[in-house]
């Protein structure tokens, strides 16, 4: 499996990162996060002939979504995101747009994702888990087989995702990290939506702490 990252400064408050995973076999190809800079993700498709199958969004803010539309046109692939976020994808107030400095922008999703649902790429299953707290529909895809977890912005590197920003739940956003994501293989390398990698068990000092609240 292929794995690149590309990194994004959107506005004057928001870098994130966007990820491209594609299955060497198939060239099958999926994109997350496409917050920006469609050109450099559009290069990167084009050098390793990608055949883009999805774009999958982990949640509706604009720096994670403003260069999707500008992708599918040139590659298709199906835009994915959790049913409960749809709606920030036509509405700039829930997608911050403005807020972030981001070109608003609005398009439909062409399948909704539920927690648990699976997505493939060539031989590789990707689960997917939902994670409400930084929205309400915010999610992560997790890949058993190459141990990887992409998180969005529920969880960074010694940090979680914002709780204050529309549909955000700090309660929500505790208990999914805890109850969800603190259950995978501590090696497993998450990616998050902002900032470096680390690992689950890295990471599960934090939220040891934290579980015993009874969030």
């Amino acid at each position: 499996m292929i794995l690149k990252r590309i990194k994004f400064q959107l506005g004057d408050i928001s870098d994130a990162n966007c990820y491209i995973i594609q299955d060497e076999d198939t060239k099958e190809t999926m994109i997350i996060d496409p917050g920006a800079d469609a050109k450099e993700i559009e290069d990167m498709l084009n050098t390793i002939e990608a055949n883009l199958k999805y774009i999958v969004l982990t949640h509706c803010h604009a720096d994670h979504i403003s260069g999707t539309q500008a992708i599918k046109e040139k590659f298709g692939g199906q835009i994915l995101i959790h049913i409960k976020d749809e709606e920030g994808l036509h509405n700039s107030d829930i997608s911050l747009s403005e807020y972030i400095g981001a070109e608003i922008v609005t398009f439909h999703a062409d399948a909704r994702l539920n927690d648990e649902d699976l997505i493939h790429l060539g031989e590789n299953e990707f689960k997917i888990i939902h994670t409400p707290g930084h929205t309400h529909g915010g999610i992560c895809i997790y890949c058993e087989k190459e141990k990887m977890l992409f998180s969005g912005d529920t969880m960074f590197r010694g940090s979680w995702g914002r709780t204050d920003l529309p549909t955000g739940n700090f309660v929500d956003i505790i208990n999914s990290i805890t109850d969800k994501l603190m259950k995978l293989p501590k090696e497993t390398i998450v990616y998050p939506g902002h900032g470096k990698s680390t690992r689950i068990g890295d990471e599960e000092p934090i939220y040891l702490e934290l579980k015993p609240k009874k969030y």
